[in-house]
């Protein structure tokens, strides 16, 4: 037996499946959904992305991955709107809930005024910040 250092796409995806095989198998059958990666885009007229939310569902949940809005286009409504489509979709979805996280020098504030609720801080991550862990239940 060793233990060694190293790093490569297959063997990271071989450590994942097989995680994902021992939860596929504590869980019962009706809480197995399929797992469902989601994207949103908000662009400008001439085509440019501005805005996105990405996502992934399983478990009867969406995990917000990511939410950008270019600097130029924040305070427009555009990250409410993101946020507004991938609910819906989770709702379509029959997802139970929502969540994510966000670092203090993001927008914490942002999810709350959305709904969302703080469940979870990780203080002084990164050092001098705090890493937010938020949920909204559908």
């Amino acid at each position: 037996m060793k233990i060694e250092r190293t790093y490569n796409q297959s063997d990271k995806e071989y450590i994942r499946e097989k995680l994902i095989e021992h939860n596929m198998s504590q869980l019962p059958d009706h809480l197995k959904t399929p797992k469902e990666n989601i994207c949103f885009l908000v662009s400008s007229d001439n085509g440019d992305i501005i805005g996105g939310i990405t996502g992934t569902m399983y478990w009867q949940h969406l995990h917000i991955d990511f939410l950008w809005v270019d600097e130029y286009h924040r305070a427009k409504g555009y990250g409410a709107q993101l946020l507004k489509q991938a609910e819906k979709l989770a709702v379509e979805k029959r997802c139970r809930l929502i969540f994510l996280d966000t670092f203090s020098f993001q927008a914490p504030e942002f999810y709350q005024k959305q709904g969302y609720r703080v469940f979870g801080v990780l203080e002084d991550h990164p050092q001098g910040f705090n890493q937010y862990f938020l949920q909204k239940r559908l």
